[in-house]
């Protein structure tokens, strides 16, 4: 095996068990009922600091919200993709190895959020039409840098103009940066649940990009 390849899965590795490490922090330290209808955050010290230094901006919690959209825009124009490819070529295993991959990536995902929904860490800073909702980790910043960096992996590959590709690419990652800098400062998370998002997300996309490099030159 590659040096690379090796050196990839230690940091993929690594994350994940930063992510658990984390997680498992937030559930034992300084674990006060800070939150609405005395709803307990670890890390309350500095997480309430936080919350009062930004405050809760709605209208950036609902432009977050409908921009959403856009990520699982692009992860159902790639299930489109692969299906089209399974339609013409008549046969799952013909269908591109990266984006057979993706698909599984993105069932990953989903059960990742599915189980952070049923199995609550921590609740929201804020109450939501009225009610407390589950903040950990910020599932739009599961959602977005997930999808967003795979989405750019396989552009990568597929734009062939290199002008094109990078003005596409760079509008990408200022498009990434700003929902993520968007749910930080709008006040509906925790600041602990963004880093959970991001090492959640980011132990996932190298998950991908491990196994997806494994076998590139299958596509």
């Amino acid at each position: 095996m590659k040096k690379r390849n090796l050196r990839n899965i230690g940091v993929t590795i690594g994350l994940f068990a930063s992510f658990i490490l984390w997680t498992v922090a937030i559930t034992i330290l300084d674990v006060q009922a800070i939150g609405p209808n005395g709803s307990s955050v670890g890390f309350a010290t500095f997480n309430g600091l936080f919350h009062k230094l930004t405050g809760v901006h709605m209208e950036i919690y609902t432009i977050t919200d409908w921009l959403g959209l856009i990520p699982l825009c692009f992860a159902l124009g790639f299930a489109i993709l692969g299906l089209v490819q399974l339609i013409q070529r008549k046969s799952f295993l013909k269908v591109d190895y990266s984006i057979l991959v993706l698909g599984g990536f993105y069932i990953l995902v989903i059960a990742s959020y599915l189980f952070f929904e049923k199995f609550v860490i921590n609740y929201r800073p804020v109450l939501i039409e009225g009610n407390l909702e589950a903040s950990y980790p910020s599932s739009t910043t599961l959602l977005v840098l997930c999808i967003m960096p795979t989405a750019m992996m396989q552009l990568n590959t597929r734009i062939r103009n290199n002008t094109t590709k990078k003005v596409i690419l760079s509008l990408l990652a200022i498009f990434t940066a700003f929902m993520v800098i968007g749910r930080l400062i709008s006040g509906v998370h925790w600041f602990t649940d963004i880093i959970g998002g991001v090492l959640l997300s980011t132990g996932l996309v190298m998950l991908y990009y491990l196994v997806s490099s494994l076998s590139i030159h299958k596509d």
